[in-house]
C-alpha cells in the first residue's frame, strides 16, 4: 500500500517528513495511541531522549505489525517531547533511529514540545496513524 505524498511548492521544502500523505481507499485506518518513551512502571533509571524515540517507535511499530501494517503505511505521525533542545543536539542519532526502522519513509509529522508526559521519567511519546491492508 502507498501513499500519494502531498508537497505543495507553496510550501517550505519538508527534509524528513512531509507535508501530507492521501491514503488509498484499499486500506483500514488504524489510530496507534501515544507510545512513550518510558513507562512509569519500568525499574532502573530512565535513558536520554535519543534511546527513548527508539523505545517509543519500537512499540508503534508492535501495534502496527499486530494489526497487519507495515512501517510504510504510517501517514501520519505526531512527536511530543519534553525538552526540545534535547532532541535538537539528538538530530543525527534521531535521523539514524528512524532510517533503521523506516527506510526512506517519511510520513506527514509534527514535533510538538510539552512540559511534561503522564509517564513518569517520560521524554519522548510518539503516536501515529496508519492504513493498513
Amino acid at each position: 500500500m502507498s501513499f500519494d505524498i502531498i508537497n505543495p511548492d507553496s510550501l517550505a521544502a519538508p527534509k524528513g517528513w512531509s507535508h501530507g500523505m492521501r491514503a488509498p481507499a484499499s486500506g483500514r485506518i488504524l489510530f496507534i495511541a501515544g507510545q512513550a518513551g518510558w513507562e512509569t512502571a519500568m525499574s532502573g533509571e530512565p535513558p536520554g531522549l535519543v534511546v527513548q524515540f527508539g523505545l517509543a517507535l519500537d512499540k508503534v511499530l508492535v501495534v502496527l505489525r499486530e494489526a497487519g501494517g507495515r512501517p510504510e503505511d504510517i501517514g501520519r505521525m505526531t512527536v511530543y517531547v519534553t525538552d526540545l533542545a534535547a532532541y535538537q543536539a539528538g538530530r543525527k542519532a534521531l535521523g539514524e533511529i528512524w532510517r533503521a526502522r523506516f527506510g526512506k519513509h517519511y510520513p506527514a509529522m509534527a514535533l510538538v514540545e510539552v512540559s511534561g508526559l503522564v509517564d513518569q521519567g517520560a521524554m519522548v511519546e510518539i503516536e501515529a496513524t496508519a492504513v493498513v491492508p
